[in-house]
């Protein structure tokens, strides 16, 4: 059985994990990621490389406390045209994010990163491509409404693995990358480390 420490609170990266046959252990970073964010992108760096950083972080953090262990650290977020879309802080914000993203294609970018005591050992980065189709805003409220405030708040604005994904004409990509863990090579680099 593989095992791996996951620097994460999202419960989604662990039930990936279980599926996929991979014991994890929670050791949650704490990582303040928004003043880190607004510093890369003042210095015009892209989505994809605040990604990477947030996940080495989270993954480095966690390792220097945890000797000789494996960690898993992870990050996703919104490519909209080279903008950056974060998770939500409050429903308004919510609906902000599903106008900007009405009718558009974008990508999602996953980021994951194995450090081991206090340095990445490995990591990489996946895209997938999803096309929202247009809805009214009475349309994206409704949608809204029916999705508790933890899932909301926890996975981005759209939950694929349930009512969003009937938000979209196209998705392109792999569906753990949408949910914030590209699994199959997380267990193609933990396949070689046993």
């Amino acid at each position: 059985m593989l095992s791996i420490i996951l620097a994460s609170k999202s419960k989604i990266r662990k039930e990936i994990l279980n599926k996929h046959n991979v014991l994890c252990d929670v050791e949650v970073s704490n990582v303040d990621e928004e003043p880190i964010k607004e510093s890369l992108i003042k210095e015009g760096v892209s989505p994809e490389i605040i990604s990477k950083n947030l996940a080495e972080l989270k993954a480095n953090k966690v390792s220097q406390k945890k000797n000789d262990s494996l960690v898993l650290g992870a990050d996703s977020v919104i490519d909209l045209s080279g903008e950056l879309i974060s998770k939500p802080e409050s429903r308004d914000e919510a609906l902000k994010i599903l106008k900007k993203l009405n009718g558009k294609k974008h990508s999602l970018i996953s980021s994951v990163c194995i450090s081991k005591n206090g340095s990445m050992i490995w990591n990489y980065t996946d895209k997938a491509y999803l096309t929202m189709k247009n809805f009214s805003e009475d349309e994206l409220k409704l949608y809204l409404s029916k999705i508790s405030d933890e899932k909301l708040f926890a996975y981005n604005v759209y939950q694929i693995e349930g009512e969003g994904r009937a938000l979209f004409s196209s998705i392109e990509g792999d569906e753990d990358t949408i949910m914030g863990l590209p699994i199959k090579k997380i267990k193609e680099y933990l396949e070689l480390q046993k």
